[in-house]
This record gives C-alpha cells, sequence and structure tokens, in this order.
C-alpha cells in the first residue's frame, strides 16, 4: 500500500496542524522551509512564504513527542538543503528524512534562470520543445555523485562525533550550539527554543520508518471490489450497472477498482464495462486514475481533485433535483479537478474550483465556470468552458486547446498571455470540436445552459474564445488554412 505524505509549510502553529495530521493517519509529515523552491515560484512565494525549518522542525517535533504521536509519522524536512552539515542540523532536531530539491537540479545541470513557466528553459530542464531539450546537459551519474558526497560528509561528521549510525543522533538538540557571531542584528537572538528538548521517540528512525502503512478501515472501494457483480464484470470482461451511496469521507473513489483492471488489461486493453452511479457528496479524488471502460455519474458533488491522473473512461457529475439553486451557477466540484488526466472525459452541470484542468494531458472536458488558474500548465486535451472564469488563466499552458464562452466581455484580462494566443473560434474544425462537446454535456448531464447555447448556435459561436499555445498554432482546430477538407474527414472517423 502506497503511504500517505502531508506537506507543512514551516510556520507558526504548524505542531498543531501536524497533531493533527498525525491523528488522522498521515504516514509521512514533510516539513518545508522558507529556502530553496523551483524557479517557477513567483518571486513573493519564493521570497515571503513560510519561515526557516529549523523553526517548524522544532515546533513540531517537541509538540508530537508532548503528545504521543511522534512514533505514529516519519517526519521528512526540505528547504535549501545543500550539505551533509544540513542533514546533522536536522537529524539533530529530530527529522526522519530529508528533501533535497533546488541543489539536486542544479547537479543535473539547471542553471535557475526562473524562466520554467514559459516553455524556454535554455538548459531543456522544463521545456517541451525538442531543439531546447536536445540542450539538456544530465546524466543520473551526475546526481549520483552528489548524493555520495553528502553521504560521506554525514558520515565523517558522525565518526567525528563518535556515532556509528545516522539513528543514534535524530532529536539528540543536546550535540547543538549555538555559533556566537559578533553581528549588531544576531546578537539579540535567543536561540534557547531551537536547543530545548521534550525527550526522544520511543522507537528509532528506522523502526518508525519501517512500520506498517497506516489504514483507515476497509474503504468503499474495497466493499465495491468484494461485489461478486463488478468482480465478475472485471474478471470476465462483462457489463454491469451499479448504484452507490456516496459520503464526503469516501476519498479515491474508484482509484483502487481502475488499479485492479490496469493490473490485469494495461491501459486500454478491458473489453467490458463498469457503470456506477454513485449519490451523495464525494470526497476528495473522486474518479482518480480511472481508465477506459469505466463510465461514472455522481448525483450530487465532490470535493477536490475529481479526475485526477484519469486515463480513460468518463465521469458525469449533475446536482440533484430540486436543490434550489441555478446549477450553471453553483460550485459543485473543488479545486484541481484533471489534475495530470492523461485521457478520458468529464462533463460537469456546474462550476468548478481554482486550477481546472491543471497539467491536463489529454483528457477533454465541459464544465459550466471556474475559479482561478483554469488550464495552468496544460499539455493536451480540450476543455469548453460555458461560464465565467477567474484570474490567469492559461498560465504556463504548452498544449492543448480552451473554448471559453464569453457574454459580458470580461474575460481578456484575466487570460496569462506569456504563451497562448487568443482567437475566436474561426476554423471550421475547431467549430465541429466545440460544437460536438457541448452536445456529449448536454447529453450526459441535460444542461440548461448548454442546451441555450445549441439552440442559438449562431448567436453563442461569436462569442467563445480559443485559446491556441504555439503547439497547436498549425492544428486543423486552431488553423483556417485547414478548410472544410478535414471537417469532412472527422465527420466521417466520428459516424
Amino acid at each position: 500500500m502506497a503511504k500517505v505524505s502531508v506537506k507543512l509549510v514551516a510556520e507558526a502553529g504548524i505542531g498543531t496542524v501536524a497533531s493533527g495530521v498525525a491523528k488522522g493517519n498521515a504516514d509521512i509529515i514533510q516539513i518545508s522551509g522558507h529556502d530553496g523552491g523551483t524557479g517557477a515560484s513567483p518571486i513573493s512565494s519564493i521570497k515571503h512564504a513560510g519561515g526557516p525549518w529549523e523553526l517548524g522542525l522544532t515546533e513540531t517535533q517537541q509538540t508530537l513527542i508532548e503528545n504521543g504521536l511522534r512514533e505514529r509519522v516519519v517526519l521528512r524536512v526540505d528547504g535549501g538543503f545543500k550539505s551533509g552539515v544540513d542533514v546533522m542540523l536536522a537529524a539533530a532536531m529530530g527529522a526522519d528524512e530529508y528533501g533535497f530539491g533546488s541543489v539536486a537540479m542544479i547537479a543535473t545541470g539547471c542553471i535557475m534562470a526562473r524562466i520554467c513557466h514559459t516553455n524556454n528553459c535554455p538548459v531543456g530542464v522544463a521545456s517541451q520543445r525538442e531543439e531546447l531539450r536536445a540542450r539538456f546537459p544530465g546524466v543520473p551519474g551526475d546526481l549520483v555523485n552528489f548524493f555520495l558526497y553528502v553521504a560521506e560528509e554525514v558520515r565523517g561528521i558522525l565518526t567525528q562525533l563518535g556515532y556509528e549510525k545516522l539513528d543514534d543522533i535524530i532529536g539528540r538538540t543536546d550535540l547543538l550550539r549555538p555559533r556566537h557571531i559578533s553581528l549588531m542584528k544576531t546578537q539579540q537572538l535567543d536561540l534557547s527554543y531551537l536547543l530545548s528538548s521534550v525527550g526522544r521517540p520511543k522507537w528509532s528512525s528506522t523502526k518508525i520508518r519501517q512500520q506498517n502503512v497506516h489504514t483507515n478501515g476497509p474503504v468503499l472501494d474495497d466493499i465495491l471490489l468484494a461485489d461478486p457483480q463488478i468482480s465478475d464484470a472485471i474478471e470476465k470482461e462483462m457489463e454491469v450497472k451499479k448504484t452507490v451511496q456516496i459520503y464526503n469521507v469516501d476519498r479515491s473513489v474508484c482509484g483502487r477498482i481502475a488499479g485492479v483492471i490496469a493490473k490485469k488489461y494495461g491501459d486500454t486493453g478491458y473489453a467490458g464495462r463498469l457503470e456506477i452511479l454513485f449519490t451523495g457528496s464525494a470526497g476528495q479524488s473522486f474518479g482518480c486514475f480511472l481508465t477506459p471502460g469505466m463510465n461514472i455519474r455522481l448525483v450530487g458533488e465532490s470535493n477536490d481533485y475529481v479526475a485526477k491522473g484519469m486515463a480513460g473512461g468518463e465521469i458525469v457529475i449533475t446536482p440533484s433535483d430540486k436543490t434550489g439553486f441555478v446549477p450553471e451557477d453553483a460550485t459543485i466540484v473543488g479545486n484541481t479537478c484533471l489534475y495530470g488526466a492523461t485521457g478520458g472525459r468529464l462533463f460537469v452541470r456546474g462550476k468548478a474550483g481554482e486550477r481546472f484542468a491543471v497539467r491536463n494531458s489529454l483528457a477533454e472536458a465541459v464544465v459550466e465556470g471556474t475559479g482561478d488558474h483554469c488550464c495552468e500548465y496544460m499539455t493536451g486535451g480540450c476543455v469548453v468552458v460555458l461560464g465565467k472564469v477567474g484570474r490567469n488563466v492559461a498560465a504556463g499552458m504548452t498544449g492543448g486547446l480552451a473554448y471559453l464562452l464569453d457574454e459580458d466581455d470580461t474575460l481578456i484580462p484575466k487570460v496569462n498571455k506569456e504563451i497562448v494566443k487568443i482567437q475566436r473560434v474561426v476554423a471550421p474544425v475547431g467549430q465541429l470540436q466545440l460544437k460536438q462537446l457541448i452536445e456529449a454535456h448536454v447529453n450526459k448531464t441535460g444542461s440548461t445552459k448548454g442546451t441555450a447555447v445549441l439552440n442559438e448556435w449562431e448567436k453563442y459561436l461569436p462569442l467563445f474564445w480559443q485559446l491556441v499555445p504555439p503547439s497547436e498554432e498549425d492544428s486543423p482546430e486552431a488553423n483556417l488554412e485547414f478548410g472544410d477538407r478535414t471537417i469532412e474527414r472527422i465527420t466521417v472517423k466520428s459516424a
């Protein structure tokens, strides 16, 4: 079973949050300091987010020990780690594992140009342009050598202190001494909090790291997989229809089912069909990692990460009947839907939260409104939005297409224009793609908004904007020069 790692920013009060995370059965708590960070981060995040990892780690270690929770979780820390000395300091303050990010990138050739989001990385680390990727100088051996040197430095310091292994010094704040520097701004610093100790864990770090993965007991997917109809449908590639009640404590629903199918048949080899109707409120990651052959419908609403990692299949989400609100005006799915999806379709009768379709690669989706950062870092697929969106649309979008309905002329200022081009839907193939997706949306969800658009197609078509990254500029959906001949081929193929 996979472990659950929860990342917390080092700041005042992190100990209380970490205690709750430990009680929630997390396996790893990662404390991230303000140093380090990728070159793609905004300057405000690099300079002003969080505090020193030393303070966050110390507070977390002490709070967990005082509440008898330290043995339940592995403490991992990162934030500008560069050497074995950083590892030794973190170990003495209680960390079990140590994260190296920026310096590991530099070891393999990154020059920290801080333009990762523009697709123009000069050394090809963060780019999909083949001519730039050809410049990438890194080899695995560079990274291996770096970590060997870090390990050798740690071994050397342990030897000098007279200890045999790292386990022996984890939580030993008595080994730390303040370094006195004759600067006016450091003379009033009180480091006693960092050097104080409330005891050490009852178990060694190795035993903590090797304990079994925490579990909340049987989850909804286990119950579904135990159903003879579903198990037979998977084993014998049959068709089955089920109706299931779902609650917001049911997280990652359908993820394990998809895993069983993928393990047996691969990504596209399953010839059966699972049609599952869920009613109620779904927890996080509903429909994650879905595979072809799985058609999932939810009547209700869902939390964040709907269709995360989706590889195929179909998800349809509609509100319950007689809800008392207009579906296209209400948010019925949370943030970060379609994160990293590589296939499949998602139809949502209602609005989505922030970061809709972030890192979407090949999935197609129709939604009736989104929050900020829609289509962020998108690399493929197609997204149709039949309502208003938030700010910073298409930031870092290097592939795929987006069609956004703009009824009140407010869209243009919200689009991040660093990469994408904004144009009306003039290509016949693009118009056909847009119309077919809306038709599918209406057919699946009964959307009144989609129906209104189709009924007055000539009126609404000029109100759509098409967002086109450079990689799609010569595609038939975005380029008028391809003409009607391509439409005929696509129509025949669809039929």
